[in-house]
């Protein structure tokens, strides 16, 4: 395999070979950094203060060249658009003709540099791998961030490559204006959904949109959803990405997302009294709520197996079966059938669709829109988990028709089986199915993300330039090199087939980042289920308001992700975060037990915030370090790294619900107590997990 630093060498264009950022030497540097640190020759402190200086002085030779060649870009735009003005009252198709060439000729010489941009940023994105990986230290991490956000910052120059949009705003306002449309000079901005057809317009947005991807990795927003992507993902052809993406199409996931939430989370404030209806106890609500994660369980991996295939017929499966189940569950109570009840919510728990929710985003969204549409994904849940319990708060009413009883119990049986009914005719007319002619010539089970590049070629996926082909075989062997030799590259593209085989591929850091997930996931659960017989027998709270202190708790959500993205993630490493945020959820535990008699609706309400906020701090945080620290083998295929999560995270509240069932015979003043002491072991576990491992997390 021929390596990066010398593929780098010979794309590059003789003329600016001084101008390119030094990667062999970098390369070099680092080697002698590791010996250095291993012999005690150099601390860590001075290695980091060293490499930033070397990277910042690369950095500016780039952008200052950059910015030369941008001046004079613009100067000869700027005489040829004097030449455009004197032929303004001619109509000379000559002349026109000529001066169109001048602005192509302009043009193609952009495109030489933004390739110069492209080989450039992959460069600087290698590098920066190699060294986080040497070091096991997240120096990427803080070398961007202190430098993107800083006011005079070069790097934005890099990454943002405002004044090549100004250049290519230009061109083609210019261009343009010179295409014959019947005789007229018509602006773009007169009419901007008209495309212009010139092949070089066409390449400098290609273009464009691939270096956006290139330097996409400084990007460090929206992994709340855990939508994977390979660990160093390739440019691949836009078009092709456009033609799979259907708005509507997403729309339909998203509310797929929300209304399964808002199906969770609708019965647990009536869980209880709906269990007492029925003749069992109150605890049984941890089964009932439960019955729903365990089916979810195992449909978490057909839906991600016929993702394989299909978008449109799972969901329309998952509408059917979440009707059916909702029917279910609102006729248990006429029918008097605990066990219907059950089969029910079990029904719902086989219709969880999310997996395919995740795949369409990951498949089938341009990567230009994917993290907004990620943050779509994580919105749509969050929201779902605060209007359940709110909704049900408001159905109260208490009716029959008939022969079927319409009551706080019921209602939102009923309620959410018209919701899934209304969905599925909605998703039977607007869903688009996607083309699915790349996964057709794959296995199965490697196509949960883009195509590897070698499959896109032989496919037929061409880029616009062959300069494009070029900087995708620079990526791609600028992965390989940072894979290793240990490993083909064949083998190490082959997507998990198991999850036998998906776990081999976890690392302790992994483990550990999994079993924390677990934890949260655990603790809120004991949390929210409970929350409805804890309440009612400490403080003889009503439906409505279990329903607006869950309802409260769920809009903590997207304030609190806010909140830690734009400022916390500035200040402090994802770690020191994670390791903050569990301590906080172990307080928050501490604080809910039961010691002091009498038990107060503050106590209670205070340390439930503090553990759920904490909880969801530490939720965004994890899976962001998770789908960095996860092998990219598994960003793929049926047993990716998001069904892995997902499997965590659904056990641990089955675990959970099961606690509370089996704490209920205790007696429900001993609920509260016995329901925390696992949370709390667990959450000193995972601590303790994670200092181990403390190092390793970048």
């Amino acid at each position: 395999m021929v390596a990066f630093g010398k593929k780098l060498k010979e794309r590059q264009i003789e003329e600016w070979q001084g101008y390119y950022i030094n990667y062999k030497m970098m390369k070099k540097k680092v080697r002698q950094y590791a010996q250095h640190i291993e012999i005690g020759a150099q601390d860590r402190r001075h290695v980091l203060k060293d490499f930033s200086r070397m990277l910042d002085n690369q950095i500016e030779k780039v952008v200052l060249f950059l910015l030369e060649q941008q001046g004079l870009l613009a100067s000869r735009i700027a005489k040829l658009g004097e030449q455009q003005e004197a032929l303004q009252e001619q109509s000379d198709i000559y002349q026109i003709s000529e001066l169109r060439e001048a602005y192509r000729t302009v043009g193609r010489d952009l495109l030489k540099l933004l390739y110069f941009v492209e080989i450039n940023a992959i460069g600087l994105r290698k590098i920066l791998k190699k060294f986080d990986k040497r070091f096991g230290y997240q120096f990427t991490n803080y070398y961007v961030k202190t430098r993107a956000n800083h006011p005079y910052s070069q790097l934005q120059q890099v990454f943002k490559h405002v004044g090549i949009g100004a250049v290519v705003g230009a061109l083609s306002r210019n261009l343009g204006e010179l295409q014959d449309r019947q005789g007229s000079y018509i602006s773009i901005y007169d009419q901007p959904p008209l495309p212009l057809q010139d092949s070089v317009i066409d390449s400098m947005k290609a273009a464009v949109d691939r270096l956006t991807h290139s330097t996409n990795f400084l990007n460090f927003l929206a992994q709340h959803a855990l939508i994977l992507q390979e660990e160093l993902p390739a440019p691949i052809d836009e078009h092709a990405e456009d033609q799979s993406y259907h708005f509507m199409s997403l729309m339909l996931n998203l509310a797929n997302t929300f209304l399964y939430m808002v199906n969770t989370y609708i019965i647990v404030p009536t869980a209880d009294d709906y269990a007492l209806s029925l003749g069992a106890a109150a605890t049984v609500c941890g089964i009932v709520i439960g019955a729903m994660a365990v089916a979810q369980i195992f449909s978490s991996v057909y839906f991600s197996a016929w993702s394989n295939k299909s978008y449109f017929r799972p969901l329309v499966f998952s509408s059917i079966v979440l009707f059916v189940g909702n029917i279910m569950y609102a006729l248990a109570y006429d029918l008097d059938s605990i066990a219907v009840l059950l089969a029910g919510r079990i029904f719902c728990g086989l219709g969880s669709a999310r997996a395919v929710n995740r795949r369409y985003i990951s498949d089938c969204v341009p990567l230009k829109i994917r993290m907004q549409a990620s943050a779509g994904f994580v919105s749509a849940s969050a929201l779902g988990m605060a209007c359940g319990p709110a909704l049900a708060g408001i159905l109260q009413y208490n009716f029959k028709i008939y022969k079927f009883t319409f009551n706080e119990e019921t209602l939102p049986g009923w309620v959410m089986a018209v919701a899934w009914l209304v969905y599925l005719m909605w998703l039977w007319f607007s869903f688009k199915e996607p083309s699915h002619e790349v996964e057709a010539n794959e296995t199965p089970q490697e196509s949960n993300s883009e195509p590897a590049e070698g499959d896109a070629l032989e496919d037929g996926i061409k880029t616009p330039l062959l300069i494009s082909s070029e900087i995708k075989e620079l990526d791609e062997d600028g992965d390989d090199e940072c894979r290793g030799s240990d490993e083909a590259p064949e083998e190490s593209r082959q997507a998990a087939t198991s999850l036998r085989s998906a776990y081999r591929l976890l690392t302790p850091s992994v483990k550990v980042q999994l079993l924390i997930y677990f934890m949260l996931k655990y603790a809120m659960e004991i949390l929210l289920s409970e929350s409805s017989v804890i309440t009612t027998y400490y403080f003889s709270w009503s439906t409505s308001s279990v329903a607006i202190f869950l309802a409260c708790l769920g809009l903590t959500v997207l304030p609190i992700n806010v909140i830690v993205g734009n400022y916390i993630c500035n200040m402090f490493e994802d770690r020191q975060i994670l390791l903050a945020s569990e301590i906080v959820v172990c307080i928050g535990i501490l604080l809910s037990f039961h010691v002091f008699i009498p038990y107060s609706v503050p106590q209670y309400v205070i340390s439930g915030l503090i553990m759920f906020v904490s909880a969801e701090v530490l939720e965004g945080v994890n899976l962001s370090l998770l789908s960095r620290v996860m092998s990219s083998r598994l960003s793929r295929g049926t047993y990716n790294g998001g069904l892995l999560s997902t499997e965590a995270g659904t056990i641990a509240r089955v675990v959970a619900d099961s606690t509370i069932t089996l704490a209920g015979y205790l007696g429900d003043s001993k609920l509260l107590n016995v329901t925390l002491l696992p949370s709390l072991f667990i959450c000193i576990s995972s601590i303790i997990a994670t200092l181990c491992t403390y190092n390793s997390l970048y």
